[in-house]
């Protein structure tokens, strides 16, 4: 008997306009390509996730299309040796849910190269919880600290936009951990709880930043920054930064424009830094889910993550784009 797979499929019609249908009828010739194919248990409805469920054609590459950047699970066919029956897995980037179908439906297949095993420590809920935002996290810390960013040499704080978001509530984490002072930038300061609690030592609106905004060079007030806005808080924050102070962006949240001038750079030494989550060398994925294993039993979940089922994520994708959603939305696909 062809067993079906039940997961989110969005579909594009003449007009342009694109369609998103809870299916539970997925056969298996509609999964697409991809010797490795993962019995999916969990994913997360990240920002990109969101979009292509609310119809933007600019996250969605080709329909039909099932949406899902991340997805983790247990292996239940593979026609090479890297994988074997039962093995847990967890996959993320490479385009999946965007190029490809992706993580949320109860199957998927994949690339065995594209997919990692799931490190020891981790549950498929955590490695979830992580997925996109965490690795991407990582990934930015790693950038403040290659440039050489220690806390002992930062006089100031390292800022965090987007605090209360996925990404930003991973930043702030690992920053705290590291022993960094953090300053959380957020459009809801009514999380500054949370924020606290995740180890930022300040908690600034998103508004009162943007009173800057328009200056080539402010205040120097962060030896650091993770920005996942991108536009004209990425600019105001670049003037604010000290001289040889590193910012590292990893979001466009706010717009893929920067209006900004060549001072902070010329006058300050300030170094602008990007962070690529999509197609990382397997050994540098590797290190960095290793890294977050080593780090699960300090992390605190149950204030990061949020779980909903499959069939909540329609409901839940406005929710996170307008940005009222705090921390992680993880998707249990399969109940």
């Amino acid at each position: 008997m062809v067993e079906h797979a039940t997961g989110w499929w969005i579909t594009g019609e003449g007009s342009g306009h694109l369609t998103a249908t809870l299916r539970g009828n997925i056969s298996p010739s509609e999964l697409g390509e991809g010797s490795l194919e993962i019995s999916v248990s969990h994913s997360a409805l990240n920002y990109k996730d969101a979009l292509a469920l609310t119809g933007s054609r600019g996250v969605v590459r080709q329909t039909p299309l099932i949406p899902g950047i991340d997805a983790v699970g247990s292996v239940v066919s593979c026609s090479e040796s890297s994988f074997h029956l039962g093995d847990s897995v967890v996959l993320t980037g490479w385009g999946y849910g965007e190029q490809r179908h992706g993580g949320l439906a109860t199957r998927i297949r994949a690339d065995p190269g594209h997919v990692l095993a799931l490190p020891a420590g981790l549950t498929p809920e955590q490695a979830a919880s992580i997925g996109t935002a965490g690795f991407t996290a990582a990934l930015a810390m790693t950038k403040l600290q290659t440039a050489g960013l220690t806390p002992e040499s930062c006089t100031k704080p390292i800022a965090v936009t987007g605090a209360a978001g996925a990404v930003g509530s991973f930043c702030i984490f690992l920053l705290a951990q590291a022993g960094f002072r953090v300053t959380a930038i957020t459009g809801r300061t009514d999380e500054q709880e949370y924020l606290r609690g995740l180890g930022a030592t300040e908690v600034l609106s998103r508004q009162e930043v943007l009173t800057q905004a328009g200056k080539p060079l402010s205040k120097e007030l962060y030896s650091g920054v993770i920005d996942q806005a991108g536009g004209e808080l990425l600019a105001t924050l670049l003037a604010c930064t000290a001289s040889d102070g590193v910012v590292v962006a990893c979001g466009l949240a706010g717009g893929t424009d920067l209006p900004a001038t060549v001072m902070p750079f010329i006058l300050r030494g300030v170094s602008l830094m990007g962070v690529n989550s999509v197609t990382q060398s397997r050994e540098i994925r590797r290190e960095t889910w290793d890294r977050w294993a080593s780090l699960a039993p300090t992390v605190p979940w149950e204030k990061i993550t949020k779980v909903i089922g499959l069939d909540e994520v329609e409901e839940y994708a406005p929710r996170v784009i307008a940005g009222l959603t705090r921390g992680r939305v993880v998707v249990e696909v399969a109940a």
